[in-house]
């Protein structure tokens, strides 16, 4: 049963509808029930469901139904990643062997052609290993083509060899370094990365293809992202976007990979405060994207508005901010929490609790959906609310809730100025008049480890804005833009 729930948290509306049309079509018999459990299920019900279902008590017929519900449910996600899965790589394959068949019927015209053909998709997608098998039958029938050069083939065969080893030692580096970070989340993902590629025998630079330098730059983000350190990662986000360059003009097959790099980019220069950099970046991406594919400009569109939209916010225009951020049909969960946040730094605490109750789902879906983070700044900013709307009973039963799910989990990471931080809040929702006092401002003054205005996460001061305009008795946004510039 978890692991159908699981499932069936990835999978979109129209998914879990085809899944049932799926089920529909595959069903025999008029009393198979598992329509009917799919949609108990999906409405929530997790508890005695083989009793609705069959009337009674009958905990063996309802495992296994939950099996063939399983198995079903994992032949229809593969069958429609199938379905979805570019068709590049069959193509090339198809040609490949249909150029075979060709040789073997004495057709070598049509057999030399239709090679050529694939060797030159194949090349488009950087598909190394049907690569190799090109060459392999280039090289087999190479004798009957006088315009053929065996050794030129043998050439492109040995190069391809050595992009295919350095592709294989890429995908070993990029596995150490996750390995490397599970065990030691604190370490400088920068120091991690230049270990790795010493081991792997691997430079950062022009050689690495696109796909590894979107990688990396994934990787080292994501990274900086849960140590809240993009101050520290900042210099080899720079490095490696000038091997970019160095590149020269990036082939259209790779503009995602380029749209992504310059979007991560972005969010750097953002978390570091540099502001107008990461608006130059946003400008960069707005630019290709004009000339570019749909489904890129879907896939970016969201991205890159919440971002503006944060540039905005702390350069002091957040009238401008609240106005992209509204731009738009869709209300993603990312714009959502944003949208909080605006509104609570401009003290329309009523008006962000209305849009905190749209956020009705348990936080381990959330976390599933949206990652741990997320859901974190989502419950201290619950706290903070509660506190600003006096419901102060709902406050002690928040701190103790976030106490129980986070302090583990925050501690295992280093983290332990969050929870300094929820001491403090907790303290002054026990007594709001200590947080004048000068003892109170001492604590505060003792109890974090400062490391500076340019180091500092974005987030973690905006956080800490709210208990200094409280110590000072002054607007939280004044406040917030004051720590910023």
């Amino acid at each position: 049963m978890k692991t159908i729930k699981a499932i069936w948290a990835t999978l979109s509306d129209k998914d879990k509808k085809d899944f049932l049309f799926f089920l529909a079509k595959r069903n025999r018999r008029g009393d198979t029930r598992n329509i009917d459990f799919v949609k108990l299920m999906d409405s929530g019900r997790t508890k005695n469901i083989d009793e609705v279902l069959y009337g009674k008590d009958s905990s063996g017929a309802f495992n296994a139904l939950c099996k063939r519900v399983q198995d079903t449910l994992i032949e229809f996600v593969a069958s429609k990643s199938f379905a979805e899965e570019s068709s590049d790589e069959l193509e090339v394959l198809k040609l490949l062997l249909a150029s075979r068949i060709f040789f073997e019927q004495k057709l070598s015209k049509i057999a030399f052609k239709t090679l050529e053909k694939a060797e030159a998709r194949a090349k488009n997608i950087d598909n190394y290993a049907l690569l190799d098998e090109i060459y392999h039958t280039k090289i087999q029938y190479c004798f009957l083509n006088p315009k053929w050069n065996l050794n030129t083939i043998i050439g492109d065969y040995e190069n391809n060899k050595t992009l295919s080893q350095q592709d294989f030692h890429l995908t070993m580096a990029y596995a150490r370094i996750k390995s490397e970070l599970q065990k030691s989340p604190k370490k400088p993902v920068n120091e991690i990365v230049i270990q790795t590629f010493v081991e792997f025998d691997l430079k950062i630079n022009e050689d690495l293809t696109y796909k590894s330098l979107n990688q990396l730059m994934e990787l080292t983000a994501t990274t900086a992202k849960l140590q809240n350190d993009f101050y520290s990662v900042s210099p080899f986000m720079i490095e490696m976007y000038e091997v970019l360059k160095k590149k020269g003009e990036v082939p259209q097959k790779h503009i995602y990979y380029h749209l992504n790099m310059l979007y991560l980019m972005s969010v750097t220069q953002f978390r570091n405060k540099n502001f107008e950099l990461s608006d130059d970046f946003i400008v960069k991406i707005e630019t290709i994207l004009s000339n570019s594919p749909k489904t890129f400009v879907r896939g970016f569109n969201e991205k890159v508005a919440i971002l503006k939209a944060l540039n905005q916010i702390y350069t002091g225009n957040i009238s401008h901010g609240f106005e992209i951020l509204n731009n738009g049909v869709e209300t993603s969960l990312n714009k959502k929490l944003l949208l909080l946040m605006c509104l609570f730094q401009q003290c329309e605490f009523a008006t962000a609790y209305d849009v905190f109750k749209t956020l009705n789902r348990t936080d381990n879906w959330y976390e599933k959906k949206m990652g741990w983070l997320w859901v974190l700044k989502k419950n201290i900013i619950e706290v903070l609310l509660l506190i600003e709307l006096d419901k102060f009973d709902m406050v002690l039963i928040r701190l103790q809730r976030f106490s129980r799910n986070f302090n583990k989990r925050l501690r295992q990471i280093g983290e332990d100025r969050v929870l300094i931080f929820m001491n403090l809040v907790s303290d002054y929702h026990d007594n709001p008049k200590i947080v004048t006092s000068e003892d109170f401002k001492d604590r505060v003054e003792n109890s974090f480890e400062w490391i500076g205005r340019e180091q500092e996460d974005i987030f973690v001061m905006s956080f800490y804005a709210w208990l200094k305009s409280k110590m000072e008795n002054r607007d939280l946004y004044e406040v917030t833009l004051e720590l910023m510039n």
